[in-house]
């Protein structure tokens, strides 16, 4: 057995965590409730960012609960729309993707403004749009809300000949741009923030995008009959010296009710993410 292949078992083990789909471990505990985390980062910085959530649901729920990712943004929504997840949190296109084609339920959001960002190298020549010409230009998935916003954001600007390179976290993202293997990156301003403030020193934002629906907590439609007890879990938790530290260390500043529209607004956005996944097929 590989060191990787153990350390996965380790950490689905300890923690609950998996990035595989679906893992051995979720197979030999089907009594287990799912959260599926959008792959924003790493998969070891979301273990160490949602275990407090992990824990107080378990002991809320009264049962086992398991923390999974994806590798990339496409198969995580492929995985949603597979009803593979009990509770999805992911960011507003995909969240309205599960609504309108796999029955989820929207439950929470954050009060932190969601937005995407482009990025360049504090010293690099990439200082206006136009310099970006002739260049390769660092996302996520082609399915991430921000890669997505990124990609739009180069054609408003007419910059041609752009070539957009993918990465799996936004910390890559950000490595990448800074070895001089990208002219800008694509990211969220939260996970911008959430980078080490070593790292962040030697970024420049070249532009931001307007407030969009950031990551929503989505309930599955076969978990309906939870829906009230979740609820009560998902805003005790948010009371607990546990949340609070969460919602401070990664600029959330705490949980919110959506409002009406904000996920009927990100339907054209939900269908980018069709189109993409047709043509992974």
């Amino acid at each position: 057995m590989t060191r990787q292949v153990f350390l996965g078992f380790f950490l689905a083990f300890f923690f609950g965590i998996s990035s595989a789909a679906p893992s051995a471990t979720v197979e030999q505990n089907p009594s287990a409730f799912r959260v599926g985390i959008a792959p924003h980062t790493s998969a070891r910085i979301i273990l160490q960012m949602y275990q407090p959530l992990r824990a107080h649901l378990e002991k809320a729920l009264g049962r086992p609960v398991m923390i999974l990712t994806a590798s990339d943004f496409s198969d995580f929504a492929t995985r949603g729309l597979r009803q593979e997840f009990d509770l999805a949190v992911t960011t507003g296109h995909q969240a309205r993707l599960f609504e309108t084609d796999a029955g989820y339920m929207p439950m929470l959001t954050y009060k932190a403004d969601f937005k995407a960002v482009i990025l360049a190298g504090m010293t690099s020549p990439y200082r206006e749009p136009k310099d970006l010409a002739n260049s390769t230009v660092i996302g996520q998935s082609p399915s991430s809300l921000v890669t997505i916003w990124g990609q739009q954001w180069l054609h408003r600007n007419n910059i041609p000949n752009v070539q957009v390179r993918y990465a799996s976290a936004s910390d890559s993202v950000a490595q990448l741009v800074l070895n001089g293997e990208g002219s800008a990156g694509m990211m969220s301003l939260a996970n911008y923030q959430s980078l080490k403030p070593e790292v962040r020193a030697r970024l420049r934002i070249l532009d931001e995008s307007p407030r969009m629906a950031g990551r929503v907590y989505m309930l599955n439609k076969r978990n309906a009959l939870l829906r009230e007890k979740l609820n009560k879990a998902l805003w005790s938790f948010a009371e607990t010296p546990e949340a609070l530290e969460y919602f401070s260390k990664y600029s959330l500043e705490g949980y919110r009710r959506l409002e009406p529209r904000e996920l009927f607004e990100m339907e054209p956005y939900a269908n980018e993410v069709r189109q993409a996944l047709k043509k992974e097929k």
